[in-house]
């Protein structure tokens, strides 16, 4: 078994774990959640092999490094990240409807992965801007930081469904009522910023040591960096604000909707829209 196969796989594994975790949300069944949790566990493992074996793989073809220098290889990996830290959140906080709100997201990093036939899957040497270990450190430490970041949209998109059907009145019976309160939920959101900020603030860092050792200059404005700051202000913002005005609620939600919206534009639309140096990773 190759890693493709190995991936391919650990998608059905995501989808199915989002499947039975929209089914505790919708039928409130923990039976649903508990096997969302296995699934999702035994998709984190397939693909920490599958991740091995493409790393391997690699070396075989006598140009190995670890698998995280293109488009195809940065998704699987973002994938990774977000389904491994949903769970352990799930194991720390005990709230497993949020896995249908999370674990959609590896899933579609996953499926699309496979079907965009313009990302590139195949193993290729290492430009010589990527042949450096801060490349690592970089690409590591960011995606921590963006799988955190999946989570606690997830978690804002949560808070503000189970906010619109209190403000309405809605029946208890309504989908929201499986949902966690609105204190909880909005302290998870935090949490969780906390935690990718952290990792997102790394992960500039340690990019611009990169880019010096590649470049010669540890920023130059170019289209991925300026969105990486932007996409980093947005979160000291909601971070800020919580600590000397004390937003939270709806307003932490919503920049936790917007930052990963920020996120996704960091890493998909610059790649494809916009020309730099960091224009190598989009195939």
């Amino acid at each position: 078994m190759n890693s493709s196969q190995l991936f391919g796989i650990t998608t059905i594994a995501y989808l199915l774990s989002s499947v039975f975790y929209i089914g505790l949300l919708v039928f409130r069944q923990r039976r649903a959640g508990q096997i969302g949790l296995a699934l999702a566990v035994l998709g984190i493992v397939l693909q920490t092999a599958g991740l091995g074996l493409r790393w391997h793989e690699s070396y075989k073809l006598g140009i190995g490094h670890a698998p995280l220098t293109n488009m195809y290889e940065s998704l699987l990996f973002f994938a990774w990240c977000a389904a491994i830290f949903y769970v352990l959140l799930e194991i720390k906080f005990k709230l497993p409807v949020i896995g249908a709100f999370a674990m959609p997201f590896p899933f579609i990093a996953l499926a699309y992965a496979a079907v965009d036939k313009d990302i590139s899957k195949e193993i290729s040497p290492l430009v010589p801007a990527l042949q450096s270990n801060w490349l690592i450190a970089h690409v590591i430490t960011c995606f921590i930081g963006y799988g955190a970041f999946a989570v606690a949209a997830g978690v804002g998109i949560m808070y503000l469904l189970k906010q619109f059907a209190q403000n309405r009145q809605l029946p208890a019976a309504t989908l929201t009522g499986s949902l966690p309160e609105l204190r909880v939920l909005d302290d998870l959101i935090h949490k969780t910023i906390i935690f990718g900020f952290m990792w997102l603030s790394a992960g500039i860092i340690t990019g611009a040591v990169w880019a010096n050792e590649a470049w010669g200059t540890y920023w130059s404005w170019d289209p991925k960096e300026t969105w990486s700051i932007i996409t980093w202000f947005v979160y000291a913002l909601s971070l800020h604000a919580r600590f000397t005005r004390g937003w939270s609620g709806t307003r932490i939600a919503w920049l936790a909707v917007l930052g990963f919206i920020s996120v996704f534009f960091t890493y998909f639309g610059v790649n494809f829209l916009l020309a730099g140096l960091h224009s190598y990773g989009s195939n």
